[in-house]
C-alpha cells in the first residue's frame, strides 16, 4: 500500500540523484560534488535507498525532540528568576547573569525566546538603517577621550535624581571614568577629569559636544572672552577641546550611556546601593568588569598620555579663575562682593594691579598677583540680585535656594512657647466670675 512521505527540498535532490546513481546513469564522485558530500556518504545513502526506497533518504530526526533542547527544570528555574530578582532585565544582560551567578546553561537566544513567550520582553522591529559617514577608531591608547554627561534615573528612585558623567577611550572603547554628580557643571567635569588624570595622564585631546562648559556660544560684547573655564584649564595643561557638531558624530559615548542606562542601575539593584557616596565607591568594579567584556586592543601599542608636571598644579588650575583690576582702595568686585586687599606694602604699588581671583568648588578664594597669594577681607555684601542660570543648573539652583520643608530638630516652634517667669508674676489673678483660668500658664 502506497503511503505519503513528507521530504523536504534537500531529501528531494538527494532522491533524484540517488535514482540516476542506482540506474547507473552516474558516477559515485559526480553524485558526491553534486550533492556536496563526500564519496562514503554517497555509498551509505545508496544502500539504505535499495533496501527502503525513498523512505530510507527521510531524516530519522523529523518529529522527534531534538536532544539539545532546553529541559523543563532549567526553564523553569530561569523564568522564576527573571519574574522575580531580574525583573525589568533586558534578554543579553539577563542571560549574562542566569550563567554566572546562577550556573544555568542555556543560550541568550533561549532566555530571549522564552522572555518573548512570556511577555516579559517584546520583539523590537528592525529600524530603518541611517549611513552616516564611518570614523575609524584612533590608533592610539589616549589620543582621544569622548565625554558626556547623562541625566537619568540611575538608583531607580532609591535616592535623589543626579547625573553621570562618562569618559570613554575611542581607540580601545573602555570606560576610563564614572562619576555621580548632582548635575554637569564646571566644577563636576574638574572633579572627573582630576581623577582621570591621576590615574592615567593628560590625553591628547577631548571630543565633547557643543555645552557651554566647553565652549563658548555666545561670547559677551566687548568682554573679549574666547575661552569657557574648562576650556581655559584644559589648555593650561595642554589638552585640545575638539566639539562635535552632531550627536552621531561621538556616537562611541551616546551608545555606551544608553548601554549604562541599562546596565548600570540594574547592578546598583543587585548590590542594594541607594546613596550616591555608594554608588561612587561601585563604579571603578564596574567599570573593571565593563571593560573586560566589551574593551578592545588598540590597533598601536603606544600611549599617547602625558604625565602631569611638577608645574602643573590641579588644585589651582582647575578652579573658576577671573581677571580684576585692584582700585585705587585696593579693592575689588567679585560676585556681589567687595573684596579689600590686605598688605604691608605700600598701597601706590597695588594700584591697577591685575590680579586673579580663583574660586574652588567649596566657593573657598584665592586672590593672586603674579602667582603669589593676596591676604584680603571682605568689605561689603551686595544684596542678592537675579542671576543667569544655564537650563542645566536650573535644577540645583533652585535646590540650594530652596527652603526647608520641615523645621530642624532644634527649632524653638518644637520647643513651646512657656511663659517666663518674669511675667508671670505680673499677670493678675482671675477673677471669681471669670470663666478664664491661669493654671495652665
Amino acid at each position: 500500500m502506497d503511503r505519503l512521505l513528507k521530504m523536504s527540498t534537500k531529501e528531494l535532490n538527494r532522491l533524484e540523484v540517488l535514482q540516476r546513481l542506482s540506474r547507473k546513469a552516474m558516477a559515485q564522485q559526480e553524485a558526491g560534488r553534486m550533492l556536496k558530500l563526500s564519496t562514503r556518504q554517497i555509498k551509505r545513502l545508496l544502500q539504505a535507498y535499495r533496501r527502503q526506497g525513498a523512505a530510507g533518504l527521510v531524516s530519522k530526526h523529523r518529529g522527534r525532540k531534538g536532544n539539545n533542547r532546553l529541559s523543563e527544570e532549567v526553564k523553569r528555574k530561569a523564568l522564576n528568576l527573571l519574574k522575580t530578582k531580574y525583573e525589568g532585565f533586558g534578554p543579553t544582560l539577563a542571560h549574562e547573569k542566569l550563567v554566572e551567578k546562577e550556573q544555568l546553561q542555556l543560550s541568550d537566544e533561549s532566555v530571549r525566546k522564552l522572555m518573548i513567550e512570556e511577555g516579559l520582553w517584546k520583539a523590537r522591529q528592525a529600524k530603518k538603517v541611517v549611513v552616516h559617514q564611518l570614523r575609524e577608531r584612533r590608533a592610539c591608547f589616549g589620543e582621544l577621550i569622548q565625554l558626556d554627561g547623562s541625566p537619568h534615573d540611575w538608583f531607580e528612585g532609591r535616592t535623589e535624581a543626579c547625573e553621570l558623567l562618562v569618559f570613554i577611550e575611542d581607540a580601545t572603547g573602555k570606560l576610563v571614568q564614572l562619576l555621580f554628580v548632582d548635575s554637569e557643571g564646571f566644577f563636576s567635569y574638574c572633579q572627573a577629569a582630576e581623577g582621570y588624570f591621576r590615574q592615567y595622564g593628560k590625553p591628547v585631546a577631548f571630543y565633547s559636544d557643543k555645552n557651554s562648559i566647553f565652549r563658548v556660544n555666545q561670547p559677551s560684547v566687548g568682554m573679549g572672552q574666547s575661552l569657557s573655564q574648562f576650556g581655559r584649564a584644559m589648555q593650561e595643561l595642554d589638552i585640545e577641546i575638539i566639539c562635535a557638531n552632531t550627536p552621531q558624530a561621538k556616537g562611541r559615548v551616546e551608545r555606551v550611556i544608553q548601554t549604562l542606562q541599562d546596565r548600570l542601575p540594574k547592578e546598583m539593584r543587585l548590590r542594594d546601593i541607594d546613596t550616591h557616596a555608594a554608588g561612587n565607591a561601585y563604579l571603578p568594579e564596574f567599570i573593571q568588569a565593563f571593560n573586560a567584556r566589551f574593551g578592545e586592543e588598540p590597533r598601536s601599542d603606544v600611549d599617547a598620555h602625558r604625565p602631569l608636571t611638577a608645574q602643573e598644579d590641579l588644585a589651582r588650575i582647575l578652579t573658576w579663575q577671573e581677571t580684576r583690576t585692584l582700585s585705587k582702595n585696593l579693592t575689588l568686585q567679585f560676585q556681589k562682593a567687595v573684596y579689600q586687599i590686605q598688605t604691608d606694602r605700600p598701597s601706590y604699588a597695588l594700584r591697577n594691579a591685575q590680579v586673579t581671583v580663583c574660586m574652588n568648588a567649596q566657593k573657598d578664594l584665592t586672590i593672586l598677583y603674579n602667582d603669589k597669594p593676596l591676604s584680603y577681607t571682605i568689605y561689603h555684601q551686595q544684596a542678592k540680585q537675579a542671576e543667569i542660570v544655564p537650563a542645566k543648573q536650573l535644577e540645583r539652583a533652585l535646590q540650594e535656594n530652596r527652603l526647608p520643608t520641615k523645621p530642624a530638630p532644634d527649632h524653638p516652634w518644637r520647643k513651646g512657647f512657656a511663659t517666663p517667669l518674669s511675667k508671670r508674676a505680673s499677670v493678675p489673678a482671675a477673677r471669681s466670675g471669670d470663666t478664664s483660668t491661669l493654671e495652665n500658664r
